[in-house]
């Protein structure tokens, strides 16, 4: 576009000046017709006529045309120059501008330094690569880089596991710490994953600092949770001692505080649609966040699009597990079950004898409207330490979270302003959120 350009300002330069079009006329004069005989009896009527009015000579005309022409064509060629001179440096410049940009486009959509400082890149997939999901940069990690990290995937590092993966302690160049979550068969959710939370930052949502795509298997590499998954702590050896009550308050209200944000900040609102303790993850001071967004859906009306049926027993809520309809009070339903697993220290879904089944839901529900039956069945580990007034609280939203109707579930909104006076100011009990954005 730019060479057209060129070409047609110096094609309408030199069009007029060529000498086809612009060729000097010959003015040189006829000579004069030499003036008739008058009868000698006549006389003029002024003597000097002619020397009054004289016919220039032709030769000076000459001259004088020659001098116009030749400055026309100098100024032309002035100009043209000037302009031509103007033209390039103009290109020259937008060229210089173009290539700036572009290699500082690339630059950020290929490496992000603060969340990806000290570990080796590279496209492990072609889908991701070119990946910047609208957000925040994010990093593409080799596979050997992570084999390192996590010391070829050792037992002695695992934060916890369930059936769709299992989450590792890493370590990247002696200084940075991470937790690296292997999944297996996952590149779609990966990738819905990974556009997300390049979107999201809140205090309780992990922080996503990298993925990696090797073969079938997939690899997210969060910030460091060093106290692993909530399930660990509630259904592993320890069953529970290390989750005081106060600690299982602040991790609901945590949890409470992050789904608030995907529901009523995030632009459009986002279901999480997986909620369940193996994807809240606990920091070292206890601070509880949602991860694993794989399944999650974005968007205003989430039952429009063809998304297939996905999620995990004890925690889908009724009528997306019959009629597969979801609204963000599919999450509410959810969080209820993880209430009642920091209540009752239980699974939610728990096998009998004869190969039966039984819901958490089901079991516990009779049993929390009755006063007198709920401190027997609460989780022994928090007995001693539980504020019976405020355990008929809980219990009564952990109720109203599970309601079979979806109209009577309570806004998670409402859900983390009847936490917040339960938790301790120093544990985070306070209406004020910090460090949290879109």
């Amino acid at each position: 576009m730019g060479l057209k350009l060129l070409l047609l300002i110096l094609v309408t330069i030199w069009f007029p000046s060529s000498p086809l079009f612009s060729a000097p006329l010959d003015v040189t004069a006829d000579p004069p017709v030499s003036d008739p005989v008058l009868p000698a009896e006549k006389k003029p009527i002024f003597k000097n006529y002619s020397d009054l009015i004289a016919p220039p000579p032709v030769g000076e005309i000459k001259v004088m045309h020659s001098k116009d022409l030749n400055k026309k064509m100098l100024i032309a060629l002035v100009v043209a120059s000037t302009l031509l001179g103007g033209i390039l440096l103009l290109l020259s410049c937008f060229l210089i501008c173009r290539l700036r940009t572009f290699k500082k486009h690339n630059a950020k959509r290929d490496f992000n330094p603060d969340a990806a400082k000290g570990m080796s890149l590279s496209t492990s997939s072609d889908n991701f690569s070119s990946l910047k999901g609208g957000g925040k940069a994010i990093a593409a990690i080799e596979y050997q880089s992570l084999v390192s990290a996590t010391k070829s995937f050792d037992e002695g590092n695992v934060l916890g596991k369930d059936r769709f993966g299992c989450l590792y302690k890493a370590r990247f160049n002696e200084n940075i710490l991470a937790s690296v979550k292997k999944y297996e068969e996952a590149e779609r959710e990966l990738e819905n994953e990974v556009v997300l939370l390049s979107k999201i930052r809140h205090q309780n949502v992990v922080s996503l600092l990298g993925y990696c795509i090797q073969g079938t298997a997939g690899f997210m590499v969060y910030e460091l949770m060093e106290k692993g998954s909530l399930e660990s702590h509630l259904h592993e050896c320890n069953s529970g001692s290390t989750l005081s009550w106060h600690l299982r308050m602040k991790v609901a209200l945590d949890v409470a505080r992050g789904l608030e944000h995907l529901h009523e900040v995030c632009n459009p609102p986002v279901i999480h649609r997986n909620l369940k303790s193996s994807n809240i993850l606990i920091d070292s001071k206890f601070n509880a966040k949602l991860s694993d967004f794989g399944l999650a859906i974005s968007g205003a009306n989430p039952n429009t699009n063809n998304h297939k049926f996905s999620g995990t027993l004890g925690y889908l809520a009724p009528e997306y597990l019959l009629d597969g309809k979801l609204t963000d009070k599919s999450d509410v339903y959810a969080f209820g079950v993880v209430l009642l697993e920091l209540l009752l220290g239980r699974r939610p879904v728990e096998r009998l004898a004869d190969a039966q089944c039984q819901s958490i839901v089901t079991w516990a529900t009779p049993h929390l409207m009755d006063r007198s039956k709920l401190p027997n069945i609460v989780d022994r580990s928090i007995r001693r330490t539980m504020d019976l007034k405020h355990l008929y609280q809980v219990a009564a939203i952990a109720v109203l979270c599970v309601q079979p109707e979806p109209s009577y579930r309570p806004l998670i909104t409402d859900v983390l302003h009847s936490f917040i006076p339960l938790v301790p100011l120093e544990l985070g009990g306070s209406l004020r959120v910090t460090d949290s954005a879109t």
